[in-house]
């Protein structure tokens, strides 16, 4: 048998069933042996032995008593034991199940019985995934250029930049393999099945289509399976539902003939692959093995390759972007120096210097520090993160999806309301309760301990101290309801305590209190009660019904006929409330920006209770699995845009309704801590998982919360939008700058007769820049950038090229205007190189300030001490530059002493006209980011 720990299942694969599996096996074929009925008889003897045990050890009841009531059970369980003396004639069992050579042409067929097998991504094809991205071929590329021309300085830097970006990517990468790990590790065990007309413990892979297996309390089931058989059935399908509850499981009622229907959770007559028995016994017949179970389904979507998210898809534009400007400003540059002035050499290093300086070569060191600096501060908030590029995504969010359970509310059964017949409420009925689950002797369940914790927080107004207990009936799923019979020391009367489903105490009801008289129940108490149960069952409750009867005190044996003739006492209802900070952190959300969206698999009804709570609109209705299921693509896409609260929906629904606002333009944040997330959460921008969560679903998450709340939550929102801002500033700074120097140098290549800076001089200009938007990652981001939404744009960063480039160009060119026109540097190359130079490399230094905030400058907004002091280093470096015993190294000369005055008027009108324009296009473009 699977003994084992309940695993979890989801379905993609078809789950068919071969032809004609169990065609030759039906269920009414199927007798109860004298084996089984002294099983049975056997069991109920065990119930009270335990029970008696207790009471004797307690010195609640006479060792002699027991003795005395066990001798006459165990005369009747003699007397079925009797039946396994006679004689059998060649035994045959009801199903013989497959033959052992049949088996194995399966297992050829249909392969083993594991859930994933997939191929396991190497080492070498995972550099090679990472390697191939456009930036860092390019930067590669360029690398080896500049090594192989003897500038091994830039080649350092360039190269240093690839490998960084590389590195981490094959490390994050490589951590996400284990989710399917995960999967394969939970079903490893045996199975008890039927070969060869007998029973047999096989390996779980090498169940097939069409075994008989057979289960049993605790097991979990093999693979997909339809019941043959099966009694007091019920299975744990939470880590498929998220419903707590275990599910009754029957034998399927349908015509023989009728067409099997695709495999529903909801499917009374099918059981899943992983999930386990947590009462009763079976046999069943498997319809489905592998990758085509429900958990074939789960471990196939994490094996798959985790698709491009919103941030994967911005920098990839960008780099495209750079790309395209290189492909046709590189060839022009090197042309026309070449045929203007000869010197091929010479214009091949231009034209090298001028596709590194169009480079982005700091965005790889940028983006990691930027992401590293949020990860850490993100930790000291709760928030772990597991793949840095998550982060960015993480501010980007705009719809969240979550579970209900444990993230709205509160993850614990309590008891909300006891209440009399009428549905007022009444202390002596939690009193009845309490001693009812204080002192029966059988496993507590959840309803049981929040009886108890209920009970507790009175102390002694609800107490057992004055009852002993002379027996009880033991819980079963037939019945649903389970007795104590208990005694009052004092008094010495004795009372049976019934606590089950209302509807089963109504039924062995005949009379209930009222104003403390005991009463007939006629039809208007019966539409009372009706109604009462109802209307709690309505706004979310679950509900248990307790009935009294007064029985003999003298009587140590009692059993299931006794509960009868029941006096209906009132009702408990139960509830997993709302957190109290619910309701505030999803206002706050909304107003961020974020909306809410709830995907439970707990039924429409508890789920509409908690939306009402935490005041969650949801219009007109919640939607259900089972209408997802009837949707096709347009009408899914119109239905998940517009309704907010799913109900009842499998681990691929979840994961179907996140793919499908990722297709129309979302960016999406699931939060899920079952397996049955884990597709949901592996199709998600930014996958959201909690420290307590099953190993699978951290494995398939992103980001990890150490504490399941969503103001956590929304704190690490914050910091991932800071982050997006302070990488997109980089970009904006590097693209438009870097275009307008380029841009420069063009139009200065077609009509000065030497080159407008020298190959070394681009390159010590670009690096010093770059090194000036080091300290990006620690900027201040302006508050009113928090309030939104923020994603990737590609066209915001064109126009920021396209027009403040532009600016920049035209200032270079009033430069040139003053070197040759005012310093008549016609004749004098060096000065007009060392006048661009430092133009250059203030301007762009300076224009981060303008740039970095939709803001005026200094004045509305103000950047961090470190890239204030970064950039007035790299200043004062440039100043000094031509006066130092580098300049020669690096062909500058000193500057007129006039030409100081001019450098500073043009850098302020530069900035002030960068200024006006980036005014401009934020209000004309951008006026609603996010």
């Amino acid at each position: 048998m699977t003994k084992h720990r309940p695993g979890p299942t989801a379905p993609d694969a078809e789950a068919g069933k071969p032809d004609s599996l169990h065609d030759h096996i039906k269920p009414h074929d199927i007798q109860l042996g004298p084996e089984e009925e002294f099983t049975q008889s056997l069991a109920h003897f065990a119930q009270k032995a335990h029970v008696f045990a207790a009471l004797a050890a307690q010195r609640k009841l006479k060792p002699r008593d027991a003795y005395e009531h066990l001798r006459s059970l165990w005369g009747q369980l003699s007397a079925v034991g009797e039946a396994l003396q006679q004689p059998t004639a060649e035994p045959k069992p009801p199903f013989p199940g497959l033959s052992s050579g049949e088996a194995r042409k399966r297992l050829r067929q249909y392969g083993p019985n594991q859930a994933v097998l997939e191929k396991r991504v190497t080492f070498t094809g995972r550099l090679w995934a990472a390697v191939k991205n456009p930036l860092v071929i390019l930067l590669l590329v360029l690398g080896s250029i500049s090594y192989a021309t003897d500038d091994v300085r830039s080649a350092v830097v360039i190269v240093g930049m690839a490998v960084m970006g590389v590195a981490l990517k094959v490390i994050q990468e490589s951590k996400a393999d284990t989710a399917a790990d995960q999967l394969k590790r939970m079903v490893h065990t045996t199975a008890t099945v039927m070969r060869d007309g007998g029973r047999k413990e096989i390996p779980l892979r090498d169940v097939v289509p069409g075994d008989v297996v057979f289960l049993a309390a605790g097991d979990m089931i093999p693979a997909d399976v339809q019941l043959l058989k099966a009694k007091d059935l019920h299975v744990n399908q939470s880590m498929l539902t998220g419903e707590a509850l275990p599910l009754e499981k029957s034998v399927n009622t349908r015509p023989a003939d009728a067409s099997p229907a695709k495999p529903s959770l909801d499917d009374p007559s099918m059981c899943f692959m992983g999930t386990n028995v947590v009462s009763g016994s079976a046999a069943a017949v498997v319809v489905s093995t592998g990758a085509r179970t429900y958990f074939g389904g789960i471990a196939a979507k994490l094996s798959e390759q985790r698709t491009e998210t919103d941030f994967d898809k911005g920098i990839k534009s960008f780099t495209m972007l750079m790309l395209r400007f290189m492909v046709f400003m590189v060839p022009f540059v090197f042309f026309a120096n070449g045929f203007l002035k000869g010197n091929w050499a010479e214009a091949f290093t231009f034209a090298l210097a001028v596709a590194v300086g169009l480079t982005p070569e700091m965005l790889p060191m940028v983006v990691t520090v930027c992401l590293s600096k949020g990860a850490l501060v993100m930790s000291r908030q709760k928030v772990i993160v597991k793949k840095l590029d998550a982060i960015q995504n993480f501010g980007a969010i705009d719809v969240l999806c979550m579970d209900k359970t444990g993230t709205l509310t509160q993850d614990r059964i309590i008891l909300e309301k006891y209440l009399d017949v009428r549905g007022e409420e009444d202390d002596s009925v939690l009193e009845m309760a309490y001693v009812n689950s204080k002192l029966q002797t059988g496993l507590r369940n959840a309803l049981d301990l929040a009886v108890i914790a209920s009970g507790d927080k009175l102390g002694d107004a609800v107490s057992t101290e004055r009852f002993e207990m002379i027996d009880e009936v033991p819980f079963d799923f037939m019945r649903r309801r389970m007795s104590v019979v208990v005694r009052e020391k004092d008094a010495g009367k004795a009372q049976l305590i019934c606590k089950g489903a209302a509807e089963e105490v109504f039924g062995c009801s005949s009379r209930c209190v009222v104003n403390g008289e005991i009463v007939p129940i006629d039809d208007s108490f019966r539409k009372t009660m009706e109604r009462v149960v109802r209307e709690l069952n309505e706004d979310g409750f679950r509900v248990v019904a307790l009935g009294l009867k007064d029985v003999d005190p003298d009587r140590r044996d009692y059993g299931v006929k006794d509960e009868s003739d029941l006096v209906l006492r009132g009702y408990l209802a139960f509830l997993d409330p709302p957190k109290e900070s619910a309701a505030q952190a999803l206002r706050v959300m909304v107003e961020h920006g974020i909306t809410p969206k709830i995907l439970t698999g707990d039924n429409a009804v508890i789920t509409r209770k908690i939306c009402h709570e935490v005041h969650l609109e949801y219009g007109d209705h919640i939607v259900t699995g089972e209408e997802i299921g009837l949707l096709g693509p347009e009408a899914l896409a119109e239905t998940v845009e517009t309704h907010h609260v799913f109900a009842k929906l499998d681990p691929m629904q979840k994961e179907l309704i996140v793919r499908t606002l990722r297709a129309s333009g979302h960016v999406v944040g699931f939060m899920g801590d079952g397996i049955n997330d884990a597709p949901a959460l592996k199709a998600a921008d930014v996958g959201i998982s909690v420290d307590s969560a099953v190993d699978v679903a951290k494995e398939s998450a992103d980001i990890i919360l150490l504490e399941k709340s969503l103001n956590v939550l929304g704190n690490g929102v914050m910091e991932g939008r800071k982050v997006f801002n302070n990488i997109t500033k980089y970009i904006r700074m590097g693209a438009s700058s870097n275009f307008g120097n380029m841009f420069s140098v063009l139009g200065a290549s077609i009509f000065l007769p030497f080159l407008p800076m020298l190959p070394i001089q681009i390159l010590i200009n670009n690096l010093m820049y770059d090194f000036s938007q080091a300290a990006i990652p620690t900027d201040n981001v302006d508050t009113d950038f928090l309030g939104k939404p923020r994603r990737w744009r590609i066209d915001d960063i064109k126009r920021y090229i396209l027009f403040l480039g532009p600016v920049s160009s035209l200032f270079d060119y009033l430069t040139f205007f003053i070197m040759l026109h005012v310093f008549h540097a016609w004749d004098n190359a060096a000065l007009f190189q060392t006048g661009w130079f430092i133009e250059s490399l203030l301007s762009q230094t300076l224009i981060v300030h303008v740039i970095r905030t939709d803001k005026i400058p200094f004045i509305q907004s103000r950047s961090s001490i470190y890239l204030a002091l970064t950039t007035l280093a790299i200043c004062l470096v440039g100043v000094w530059l031509p006066f130092s015993p580098l300049a020669s190294s690096f062909g500058l000369v000193r500057p007129p002493s006039n030409y100081w005055l001019l450098l500073g008027l043009t850098i302020f009108c530069y900035m002030c006209l960068a200024q006006i324009v980036k005014t401009w296009v934020v209000r004309r473009w951008l006026p609603g980011q996010g």
